[in-house]
């Protein structure tokens, strides 16, 4: 099931694209304001965020670029501003597609699907299947194998372990971490890491002392090494 953030101050308009979200059979997220939605987008990690641009406590552009700051989940943006330059101004801030008030079901629900699918096929394109020594991660399936037995993950310690694949190689640091799995609003809760990490290293490395790809950068962050 697709999860979908709707941040929008117009209760009716929440409403109407709710309802046709749930007969989709989306799960849908409401909020009213830019920081509410802030907040929300961080708790939820949604598949598709759909944002008004006229929010009462600040402009839904800065919203978009405050999310492309951690994550590049896609953006949908509903606005009565039909302007060009607000358009522009909008998708240069990060945002996928943009739709103007007021508009149909249909026409919103086939933007929602092509973003789901375009979404999708850049996972898969990427990175379709990372194979760890013994261990097998498919990031489109949220499978992991180990000696080809399936591994139970937690949503979190999958999200951690998706994060490290899709930067693999690279050096990430705790606070990188934490934003892209947790959400910015828990910056400074570095422990969490730690503590999902090591979860992580005891499900997937054949010794968790001594890890060969779940790797520690001492003072910094983690780093995935591909054998």
């Amino acid at each position: 099931m697709s999860n979908v953030l709707i941040v929008e101050d117009e209760p009716q308009i929440r409403r109407f694209v709710r309802h046709a979200l749930d007969a989709e059979g989306m799960q849908v997220f409401e909020a009213a304001t830019l920081q509410r939605g802030s907040i929300e987008a961080g708790m939820r990690k949604p598949d598709l965020v759909i944002v008004d641009l006229g929010l009462p406590d600040g402009d839904g552009t800065d919203l978009v670029r405050e999310l492309r700051t951690w994550t590049q989940v896609p953006v949908l943006v509903l606005s009565a501003r039909g302007e060009e330059a607000q358009k522009i101004a909008a998708l240069d801030a990060g945002a996928d597609d943009y739709l103007t008030k007021p508009f149909s079901v249909g026409e919103m629900l086939a933007r929602v699907r092509a973003l789901m699918r375009r979404s999708l096929r850049t996972a898969a394109q990427a990175a379709p299947l990372i194979k760890l020594g013994n261990v097998d991660v498919d990031l489109v399936a949220h499978a992991v194998k180990k000696n080809n037995a399936a591994v139970h993950l937690t949503p979190i310690e999958f999200r951690l372990l998706a994060c490290l694949v899709a930067n693999a190689g690279r050096v990430m640091t705790y606070h990188q971490l934490v934003c892209e799995v947790w959400g910015p609003s828990y910056r400074e809760q570095t422990h969490y890491v730690r503590v999902v990490m090591q979860r992580l290293r005891q499900k997937l490395e054949d010794d968790a002392a001594q890890p060969k790809f779940l790797l520690t950068e001492i003072g910094v962050g983690y780093r995935l090494a591909i054998p």
